[in-house]
């Protein structure tokens, strides 16, 4: 279809081509309908050799490419379906491209429909307006014109109704132009049209009652015991329609919208009744109808209606909850059960009747207790009973229910291993069903002790939904034995969801030098708090990493260590449950620059050891002062002269023992054993004495003297001993004669104070120091001068 006019284009572009020696490709920037088929020319003859094509780079097969001659080459594409394409010719020596174009394409517009209709919802006559709509796929971004041409068998050519830059387009006033009538066949087709491309759609055929849509039908609602009447009028009672009734409760998202189909015949009236709805339920209804093989009008706007109560929905599902009897055996009894909805219309009157069963008789109690909407109390004895409910409207029965109330101590079956467990806001339930067979189970529960709620099951495991979140709930478990009870046996309580962990608070610090204790407390948010599995402690200094140390949930306190003297710490606590976690507030603190509690002991012990020198000081001080002034000669180095003579001793009346200045009082010397030395007579010679009663200092125990030597020095004579002595010392007139030590500390076991006793020759072989002070020999020269 193309091969003339493009031939004749290739045989010019060719002669101007070969004068100018230049490549291209022929025709540019095509506009085709989609899925039509287009051949294209290569004028390549500024090269020589073959060529190939490609569209949108991918090389395109071979057999598509027909040579024309030596320099031209064209390429035929069937069916092309792509909205936008480069398509290029190449030299097929250097690859090189030689020339292209590109090819959009355009499509017809589709499903056109039109209809006849009426203006504002107007009731009856000739429709006013007629409206035609379509599809189009268009992918360009110029715009396009629409045009609705409409012919009729009376007027085959066509005439132009309305345009739009819309996929719709409506004509006003039709019936007055006489372009359309009620009768006859008529055909629509609708052109789009863009600066380079015009298309037209297929042609749609109708007839005019087969595209008329009535206004919707007129509604009229009555609420009777039990069930919604609704009846309606449409524009079109002359012909045969169709409708629809739509009903759904108000509020209610989860359920479906309920359609009824109704139809009618011509001049007939539209009437329906709607049985399934609950009592004192407020409804919407709606209805849409259109002529045989018609569009559906459009829908009637909603009416609410509120239905009446029907005796067969009452339903009181009485039950009760008993308390513990107190010291008079009396116990409440708390009656409940499902109360009329209060949007139910009239006045409705509750009595309870109570019936003692004691005696295996019924002795109802006179009168009736008068209740509220849904709850009731009422007192009564150890003894079992029998409350019976009923409700009355405008003095007529509507409905009574009974239960039974078990006495004091009644032996009954219960159900056993509740158990309970929550779950997305829903928490469930499972018990062990009793040993006797039960006809069901009542379920009971509540969140704060006033306001209960409860079911029938007639499995061992039930769901409770609609709870309150983050709220305990307490939950009891009943069998059922037909018209009576068991015992109620009451699960532990459980929270409908659980919150977060609460929050960490109080975050208390003491820091040391190198270490801190970092406590806290938990202050739960509300009272389904969730249980802290454990907490994490974060700290750190901060110019230094964030560390982190894990600890129990049973615990809530960390000591931290390795930490570093003197800087600044911040810390928090992290709190990790199931449920989620929560933090604590960020907490400074820095360490001490010494370890007090190394360094207080320490002040301490230095304290008490200054006053200890303080007190005891002056003590010793004064005590070494006195030992120092007592000085004790060495007898080596003494050279004390000859003991005085009887006549140089007169008037001596006494001779003062010589003894260690800082020695027990205990401690004397004694000259004979029986005798103390502490007095003399004046006629006694103390030369005598000493010549009795003394004992040779040339045989005083040195330190580095062998226990041989010791031996044998004791064991001399005393003459002996005499002589030696005197011929050691350097003089016949040497005063020293053999003396004993003082007895050794290790021999005085038996007694408190040991004293200086002679020592004889029979005694141990130890000797006894004795040493004398200067002051005896003082005391000594002065008698001698006297």
């Amino acid at each position: 279809m193309f091969c003339l006019p493009l031939l004749l284009i290739v045989i010019s572009s060719t002669s101007e081509v070969q004068s100018k020696n230049t490549c291209d490709v022929i025709p540019k920037d095509l506009y085709i309908q989609v899925g039509s088929n287009i051949d294209i020319w290569c004028d390549s003859l500024c090269v020589h050799g073959k060529v190939f094509w490609t569209l949108d780079n991918k090389v395109l097969p071979q057999s598509w490419s027909t040579p024309i001659n030596s320099s031209h080459t064209a390429v035929s594409l069937r069916n092309f379906m792509r909205h936008k394409a480069a398509l290029q010719c190449h030299s097929a020596d250097t690859k090189e491209p030689l020339g292209g174009t590109t090819i959009k394409t355009y499509a017809k517009p589709t499903n056109v429909g039109c209809i006849l209709h009426y203006k504002n919802d107007s009731w009856g006559g000739v429709p006013q307006l007629f409206t035609c709509s379509w599809k189009h796929q268009s992918h360009v971004s110029e715009q396009i014109n629409y045009t609705v041409l409409v012919s009729s068998q009376l007027h085959r050519s066509q005439f132009e109704i309305c345009s739009s830059q819309e996929k719709e387009c409506t004509t006003k006033d039709v019936h007055l132009s006489g372009n359309i009538t009620l009768v006859g066949n008529y055909t629509v087709t609708v052109r789009a049209k863009t600066n380079h491309w015009e298309v037209y759609s297929h042609p749609y055929e109708f007839q005019p009652y087969r595209i008329l849509q009535i206004s919707p039908p007129k509604l009229n609602l009555t609420a009777l015991s039990g069930h919604i009447l609704a009846e309606w009028t449409t524009s079109a009672t002359s012909k045969k329609h169709h409708c629809q009734i739509k009903y759904n409760k108000v509020g209610d998202k989860e359920a479906s919208e309920k359609v009824l189909n109704k139809t009618l015949a011509a001049r007939a009236k539209g009437r329906i009744s709607f049985d399934k709805v609950e009592s004192c339920t407020h409804y919407k209804v709606s209805v849409r109808c259109a002529l045989d093989k018609a569009p559906w009008s459009e829908w009637r706007r909603e009416e609410t209606l509120l239905t009446q109560l029907h005796r067969s929905d009452v339903k009181l599902h009485l039950w009760r909850k008993v308390t513990e009897p107190d010291q008079s055996g009396a116990r409440k009894v708390y009656a409940m059960w499902t109360e009329i909805p209060s949007t139910c219309q009239g006045t409705f009157i509750y009595s309870l009747n109570l019936t003692s069963t004691k005696h295996h008789g019924n002795a109802t109690r006179p009168g009736r207790t008068l209740c509220g909407n849904s709850t009731c109390k009422i007192e009564v004895n150890e003894d079992a009973h029998r409350l019976k409910l009923k409700v009355h409207h405008n003095e007529t029965l509507l409905a009574e229910d009974s239960v039974y109330v078990p006495a004091v101590g009644e032996s009954l079956p219960e159900v056993a291993n509740v158990q309970t467990w929550s779950l997305g806001g829903v928490i469930h339930i499972s018990w062990d069903a009793p040993a006797q067979p039960a006809s069901g189970y009542m379920i009971d529960w509540t969140h704060d002790g006033h306001q209960y709620y409860w079911k029938e099951s007639s499995s061992t495991n039930t769901s409770l939904f609609g709870l309150l979140n983050k709220e305990p709930y307490n939950i009891t478990v009943t069998p059922l034995f037909g018209d009576k009870t068991g015992l109620s046996t009451q699960a532990l309580q459980i929270c409908s969801t659980v919150a977060g962990p609460g929050n960490v608070s109080n975050i208390n610090v003491e820091a040391s030098q190198k270490s801190a204790l970092v406590s806290w407390t938990m202050k739960p948010q509300e009272v389904c708090s969730g249980v802290a599995i454990h907490y994490v402690v974060f700290y750190g200094t901060e110019q230094g990493p964030q560390l982190n140390v894990t600890v129990d949930g049973t615990k809530q306190s960390i000591h931290l260590k390795e930490l570093t003297p003197d800087t600044q710490y911040s810390t928090y606590v992290r709190a990790v449950a199931l449920t989620g976690s929560s933090q604590s507030n960020v907490r400074h603190f820095n360490t001490k620059k010494f370890d007090l509690m190394i360094a207080i002991p320490l002040m301490v012990s230095a304290g008490v050891i200054i006053v200890i020198l303080l007190f005891v000081g002056p003590c010793a001080a004064l005590r070494c002062k006195k030992i120092l002034k007592k000085q004790v000669p060495n007898p080596g180095l003494s050279s004390v002269a000859l003991w005085p003579s009887a006549s140089h001793q007169k008037g001596m009346l006494l001779f003062r023992p010589f003894s260690y200045p800082s020695e027990s009082l205990c401690e004397p010397v004694y000259m004979e054993e029986s005798q103390p030395f502490t007095t003399l007579d004046t006629q006694l010679d103390p030369t005598a004495v000493l010549k009795e009663h003394y004992i040779d200092p040339a045989v005083i125990t040195q330190s580095n003297k062998r226990p041989h030597d010791l031996e044998d020095t004791s064991n001399q004579s005393p003459s002996t001993e005499s002589a030696v002595l005197l011929s050691e010392g350097g003089s016949p007139l040497s005063p020293y004669r053999s003396q004993s030590s003082v007895e050794s500390p290790s021999q005085s076991d038996d007694k408190e104070c040991k004293c200086l006793l002679p020592i004889s020759h029979q005694e141990s072989s130890t000797p006894l120091s004795v040493y004398v002070t200067v002051e005896l020999f003082e005391q000594y020269q002065s008698m001698l001068e006297k």
